[in-house]
């Protein structure tokens, strides 16, 4: 077997474009659905799992019509283990599912119909996970893969990332404003086989100006994923100044340690949390390009199981872990379209970006 060096770099990690389908008439399920086929033919999609694809989307907007009269399809691509994908999230905040087990089987319906929508997603698709508490709406969370890479229906927590050798599992969701195609919010992750290195960047106002500075700010981070979170912001700040500048956020996790070092400047909000432990991370005042008066490093433990959830000022500060039963054991895609459901806010980009050490 061919040795790998802990240093050996792994693929970058990189924001790619989502966009949000508003469910409100069966019109945008139509939209959402030629949305998709256009990314799967940008994936590279046969026809079977185009179909699975179209099928899949058809079924959770007609869902989110039946049960809650309106909610989000948001769709992008991803990458695992070298197969491209279509992740597809489903949310709305509807009555919710009282048994979610019971709901995946086919036949059972709470609106008089056949009852085969959830069960037929999670046939179709290779990835799947649903949340859901009675009167707080569902959320769904599936990945349709290029070709059969892996066994469909059964990879339920499958780690959101380009190789099997990465110890992280991760979702984001990073939209932009209502009616601008530019978000000024990003992310990247560059990481090797022991250490990975997280930004999140949101650049000053919105529109393709707020997109130059925050797209610049992760730029840095794939020159020169090596430096230290204060060195690396500190590159950034210079990196910045031609632009607008940008709030930023950046983590080094070390999994041979445990433990975790961040930096960060500005209003983006970051934490630690193992179990009910809630560990905030702290940031200083400034604008990365402009006004940089302090960066200072903090630390704490970063063991197995333990997530760490990034958000931008476009999601809203008063979430509470403990208030969503079981969610925390869910794929962080889930996790972070759960929060960005319940606490976006519409006067600006939103970014939710969860890691979990899994190993």
């Amino acid at each position: 077997m061919e040795k790998v060096s802990a240093a050996d770099p792994l693929p970058a990690l990189m924001h790619t474009p989502q966009k949000s389908f508003a469910m409100s008439h069966a019109s945008e399920i139509s939209a959402a659905r030629r949305f998709s086929q256009l990314l799967a033919e940008r994936a590279g999609f046969g026809a079977t799992e185009a179909g699975r694809l179209a099928i899949v989307v058809t079924e959770a907007g007609t869902n989110i019509l039946k049960h809650a009269a309106d909610g989000w399809l948001i769709l992008n691509t991803v990458e695992r283990d070298g197969h491209q994908g279509i992740e597809v999230l489903a949310l709305d905040r509807g009555p919710g599912i009282v048994n979610v087990g019971q709901s995946l089987r086919d036949g059972v319906s709470t609106a008089g119909t056949a009852g085969t929508g959830l069960g037929a997603m999670r046939r179709l698709a290779d990835e799947f996970d649903v949340y859901s508490v009675p009167g707080e709406g569902v959320a769904v969370h599936m990945v349709i893969l290029a070709d059969h890479a892996l066994p469909r229906g059964v990879v339920d927590d499958l780690d959101g990332v380009t190789s099997g050798a990465s110890r992280l599992c991760f979702g984001a969701v990073c939209l932009p404003i209502a009616n601008e195609e530019a978000c000024g919010d990003a992310w990247g992750i560059e990481q090797d086989r022991r250490t990975a290195t997280v930004v999140v960047a949101d650049g000053l106002g919105h529109g393709p100006g707020a997109a130059a500075a925050s797209d610049a700010a992760v730029g840095v981070l794939r020159q020169d994923a090596t430096l230290a979170p204060a060195r690396l912001i500190q590159a950034m700040h210079e990196a910045l100044r031609p632009t607008r500048g940008a709030a930023a956020a950046v983590m080094k996790l070390d999994a041979d340690a445990g433990m975790l070092c961040f930096a960060g400047i500005g209003n983006i909000t970051a934490c630690v949390i193992d179990g009910d432990a809630n560990h905030q991370m702290v940031s200083h005042n400034g604008i990365v390009g402009h006004n940089l008066r302090k960066v200072q490093e903090f630390s704490a433990p970063w063991p197995v199981g333990a997530l760490c959830i990034f958000c931008s000022d476009g999601i809203g500060t008063q979430w509470n872990m403990a208030a969503y039963p079981g969610l925390l054991g869910c794929h962080p895609a889930l996790i972070a379209g759960v929060l960005y459901r319940d606490f976006m806010r519409l006067r600006d980009d939103a970014t939710v970006l969860v890691v979990r050490r899994v190993y």
